[in-house]
């Protein structure tokens, strides 16, 4: 096997479940931890949606794929702002169902697939529980932690011409790095996936996620499924409305999509994808205005981490993370984040969760700018702390 893969046992991550539970067993606690968004849907939205909870039409079954007012949206929104020109949509229960479903359809029990670390720990757990245990979890580069297409051109065009991956996943912007992948290696990994007939999933959740002036895009093909989200940038994470761009000219696939979705939701939630529409009505400005508010949160957390050294602070480009290398005195990142939350009242995420142990993930988009200064305050005393003195 190419040297900087790993493969992964079937081992069931409950790190999220762990987290919560630690949470709940904690006082005061903030947290800097759960990939949320400090805002609620727009205001107009809100009231427009009290004009449909009585419809019957809302307590209803509707269509597996979306109800048609708000597909054609997504379809004029994703020609005109993401330039994907030759692919329908199906609207799913939130970006984690998008891709479970996708995972469903495209993959076989004992498949291949590829990541990269540090990974999004819910795509690795949606392989996991569809029988997906050859998880090869590629390197990438240290300074940027963006996918290593030179690994994955190694992967994909194996001596043998065996075993090629079914399905390579990357998550842009990225979850949990902070960071993005540009168009020009984001063209040559599906370049190389087109060559070797693999799948390319690109989840796109954090699309308005993009800081200093940097741009997000996609990219379409045969071999190329978008996977696009309301949660973050409406704000409606507890809604659970997401959609998948799927390419057109694939015979079956739509067919093959909506057979997984009439047996996991039947169809989404009708009030919610209303509320999505409505919200699309009031666009893309309004989330960017929002997006714009945690440009004082990244400067926050950013001095909060300054007791741990710049070079070990990644990310904070895009998305709303920060990834984030532990002192060599506090290397078990679960130990660290329990530490935190117990005696500092601050809450993260621990890097194993996704590939990258002895790192932690740190969130800056679930408080606003008050909130997100208390907690990083206490985040500065504990790393000041484990810097001297380490878990004591």
């Amino acid at each position: 096997m190419p040297s900087g893969t790993m493969l992964l046992d079937a081992v069931v991550l409950d790190d999220d479940d762990k987290i919560q539970e630690l949470f709940r067993g904690t006082t005061d606690c903030m947290s800097l931890a759960q990939g949320v968004v400090f805002w609620q849907p727009p205001t107009q939205a809100l009231e427009k949606i009290k004009e449909s909870v009585f419809s019957p039409s809302v307590s209803n079954y509707g269509p597996d794929d979306g109800i048609p007012e708000l597909k054609t949206a997504l379809l004029h929104k994703l020609r005109s702002e993401n330039k994907l020109t030759k692919s329908s949509v199906m609207v799913t229960a939130g970006a984690n169902q998008a891709f479970v479903s996708l995972v469903l359809t495209l993959c076989d029990a004992g498949d291949s697939v590829v990541m990269f670390t540090p990974y999004y720990f819910n795509a690795y757990m949606s392989f996991q529980m569809t029988g997906v245990t050859d998880i090869l979890v590629g390197p990438s580069d240290p300074e940027t932690l963006q996918p290593d297409a030179d690994w994955l051109e190694t992967i994909l065009a194996p001596e043998d011409n065996k075993g090629t991956p079914k399905v390579v996943t990357v998550v842009n912007p990225g979850n949990p790095s902070g960071t993005y992948i540009p168009q020009h290696l984001l063209q040559r990994i599906s370049a190389l996936c087109s060559k070797a007939g693999a799948w390319l999933l690109v989840d796109n959740t954090y699309e308005y996620f993009m800081f200093d002036g940097l741009q997000h895009s996609c990219i379409e093909g045969d071999h190329i499924v978008n996977i696009f989200s309301f949660s973050k940038a409406y704000g409606m994470m507890g809604w659970r409305i997401g959609y998948i761009a799927y390419p057109s000219n694939v015979d079956g696939l739509g067919a093959q999509l909506l057979k997984v979705q009439d047996n996991i939701p039947i169809c989404p939630s009708i009030i919610g994808q209303k509320l999505a529409l409505f919200s699309m009505e009031v666009g893309p400005v309004w989330v960017r205005k929002n997006v714009e508010k945690l440009t004082k949160n990244i400067e926050i957390v950013k001095e909060a981490l300054a007791p741990l050294g710049k070079e070990a602070v990644k990310g904070g480009e895009a998305a709303i993370y920060l990834w984030v290398k532990l002192p060599q005195n506090a290397r078990d990142d679960v130990a660290v984040v329990e530490w935190l939350a117990k005696k500092h009242s601050v809450m993260v995420i621990p890097g194993s969760a996704s590939g990258g142990p002895g790192h932690i993930r740190v969130s800056f988009g679930g408080l606003p700018e008050d909130s997100c200064r208390l907690a990083a305050a206490r985040l500065r005393t504990g790393l000041e702390q484990l810097v001297t003195q380490g878990l004591s």
